[in-house]
């Protein structure tokens, strides 16, 4: 009997039976996978068109109010709305400096402590002592920020900065170092990871041509893991940024145009945490529709940091080329 009569062919005649089978489960569970990743970044898509959509509709009830100038809005130097009953003040400065204050002195405390400890790590700390640091920067990223909220108010203000000057019992400079408590193991991982990937052939080349360890790492490694630094310095500023529970409990709730960090400092998510819980403010309010207007503009704000983090990235690898 011919294969063609008994609908086979020659290759299928010289390939067992179960080797087709598993062939055909391969390939149904290939496109189950693939399915699912499809359903996946499906539902992430999905989730940001609706936060922005959502952000955009509840806070046009504030930007397009006949009663609101935004020139007043963004030019403004103070910022009264859920601090009286009467006419109020909606200029955002305050907020975003009182944002910006609390995320430089994290940063400013994060990154130094944050590169050297990652240096050590990649470069410096035996095999055995890196995989007991790891573990441990891992629980300080597990903390819940309210307990380091907390952390500021109990022991950083009273028993360390009131040593050093007179500060308020709620201000700028506690919840900026506790930020930069929460910001120090993502700081840590991400450049400890960046340095990492610098190729060892670099390194023994640096040695090669006689320098020294300490100039190996600041001459040809840093330099090389430079994109991986920054993406970690922007992703912490980003981080810092939109951080709520810890300024909510430790910077006050006073909107202020100061830089001196003894002062207290209402971030824009910490003026969002107040205003949900405060009783006076209900649905279309002026109160409401402001808490989606300072959210519509954190969210520029960390895209527009990400999107500097891209074009930054994107021109130092044009650089190095």
């Amino acid at each position: 009997m011919a294969l063609q009569e008994i609908g086979l062919t020659s290759s299928e005649m010289a390939v067992p039976r179960y080797t087709l089978r598993s062939s055909a489960w391969a390939r149904r569970r290939q496109r189950v996978v693939i399915g699912g990743l499809i359903l996946c970044t499906s539902v992430t898509l999905l989730t940001t068109i609706g936060t922005i959509a959502v952000l955009a509709y509840e806070s046009s009830g504030f930007f397009f109010n006949n009663e609101i100038e935004l020139k007043a809005f963004f030019t403004g130097t103070t910022w009264t709305i859920g601090k009286t009953q009467g006419p109020v003040d909606y200029g955002i400065l305050p907020l975003l400096l009182g944002t910006f204050r609390v995320a430089a002195i994290a940063l400013a405390f994060a990154i130094p402590i944050g590169l050297l400890c990652a240096i050590y790590l990649s470069e410096y700390a035996p095999t055995r002592v890196r995989a007991v640091l790891k573990p441990i920067l891992e629980i300080l990223a597990g903390i819940p920020t309210v307990v380091l909220g907390f952390f500021a108010v109990s022991f950083l203000n009273p028993h360390i900065l009131n040593q050093l000057a007179d500060f308020r019992p709620f201000n700028a400079m506690s919840a900026g170092l506790a930020v930069g408590i929460l910001c120090l193991p993502l700081v840590t991982s991400l450049i400890e990871d960046a340095l990492h990937a610098v190729p060892q052939n670099l390194r023994d080349a640096a040695s090669g041509l006689g320098a020294t360890r300490f100039e190996m790492i600041y001459r040809a490694i840093i330099p090389s893991a430079a994109s991986g630094i920054i993406a970690a310095i922007l992703l912490s500023l980003a981080r810092a940024t939109g951080e709520t529970m810890i300024v909510a409990v430790a910077a006050g709730s006073i909107p202020t145009m100061t830089l001196d960090p003894r002062e207290p400092s209402q971030t824009m998510t910490g003026f969002i945490v107040e205003t949900i819980n405060s009783e006076t403010i209900g649905p279309g309010s002026l109160g409401y529709d402001s808490i989606y207007a300072i959210a519509a503009i954190l969210f520029l704000v960390t895209l527009g940091l990400s999107l500097l983090g891209q074009l930054v990235h994107r021109r130092y690898r044009e650089v190095a080329r």
